[in-house]
């Protein structure tokens, strides 16, 4: 999984783990989507995008590591046929770090259509094919390997019969917001964006509790698979802080694998680089660019990048496959908007 399920306040809840972010150019702008509230949450799980809930898409555009603005999302309850009203505020400036200011409102539309906003901005929320593959056997080794420091045991395992489960037929609830280049250089004050998303849940006492945070994809399940306390860990606090938080966890598990494999003849030194390399958790990603999470860089993310082969390969200091492409996805994204492939009405 990329951080689908990532942790026990996202269990609790699937319809606020955030299990994929994307930073991709679309047609008419810079697209934001997150995928949340995955069916792999089982038949039980409530469905949709939590009505007491928010989402957000915190962009910094200097360096910081501060919102420079945030798009916040908010949906209202379902209604007889399961579509919810959904909202989208803009704040810039200090208010794009405050949880309790109120922005203005750039958007109003239903979930399942295509809703617009002045300058260009669109939306759209509902429930789609999730784009994400992964074998889950290669998976739970990846996790196996980082949580008792030894080479990723894949006996057993035939590359040749790697199966898209349990995400081939997944299916996700996204919400894709296309924002021009022009408004977000204006808002940001320039075009090298570092990007992450944001999952919170009203308080009785009228505040708001974040559940999930992602920036970079597929943390938390190579370094804290095993480890739900340091899940919970990474999906709180600050960007700013996470150098100091997580820096000496990430780099000493790395070290370790690396130092099962020998690939590296100073594993705590390259345990230190992979560390540095992926944290703060925020996603780059330079206006007008093509979008490629990748072996070369990482310029936002689309939706089919291979971003378990990327990571897993970094971590392990490794060349490493899993067996799967984008074509593994039965119901592939599109060029067009949403991008993502919309689940037809039953």
């Amino acid at each position: 999984m990329s951080h689908h399920l990532d942790s026990p306040e996202a269990r609790s809840d699937p319809r606020l783990t955030i299990a994929d972010l994307y930073v991709f150019p679309g047609e008419t702008g810079t697209v934001f989507a997150i995928n949340v509230c995955p069916s792999l949450a089982g038949e039980d799980a409530p469905r949709g995008f939590h009505p007491e809930g928010r989402y957000e898409f915190r962009i910094d555009g200097d360096g910081d590591l501060v919102p420079d603005v945030t798009y916040r999302v908010t949906f209202g309850e379902a209604d007889s046929g399961g579509q919810q009203t959904v909202e989208v505020r803009s704040l810039t400036g200090a208010q794009a770090a405050d949880a309790a200011a109120e922005g203005t409102v750039i958007l109003n539309g239903t979930t399942s259509s295509t809703a617009s906003g002045e300058n260009g901005v669109r939306l759209w929320a509902g429930q789609a094919h999730d784009p994400f593959y992964l074998d889950g056997t290669v998976l739970g080794a990846i996790g196996n390997a980082f949580a008792g420091g030894t080479t990723v045991d894949l006996s057993g395992w035939n590359q040749a019969q790697a199966a898209n489960e349990p995400f081939g037929a997944d299916k996700v609830y996204s919400l894709v917001l296309e924002v021009p280049d022009t408004q977000l250089r204006a808002a940001v004050g320039g075009g090298d964006l570092r990007v992450w998303a944001l999952a919170s849940l009203a308080t009785d006492s009228g505040g708001w509790h974040p559940v999930n945070r992602v920036g970079i994809p597929m943390i938390q399940p190579i370094f804290a698979q095993h480890d739900d306390d340091l899940a919970a860990e990474l999906n709180s606090g600050e960007p700013a802080d996470d150098l100091d938080r997580f820096k000496t966890r990430i780099a000493d598990a790395t070290a370790a694998v690396v130092a099962a494999y020998g690939t590296a003849q100073h594993p705590q030194g390259y345990g230190r680089a992979v560390a540095e390399r992926i944290l703060p958790n925020v996603l780059p990603y330079t206006l007008g660019t093509p979008a490629a999470f990748s072996f070369a860089s990482w310029n936002g993310r689309s939706l089919t990048d291979n971003a378990c082969d990327v990571m897993f390969s970094l971590a392990t200091n490794t060349a490493f496959t899993s067996g799967l492409t984008k074509d593994s996805v039965p119901a592939p994204p599109t060029g067009t908007f949403p991008y993502v492939r919309p689940v037809a009405a039953s």
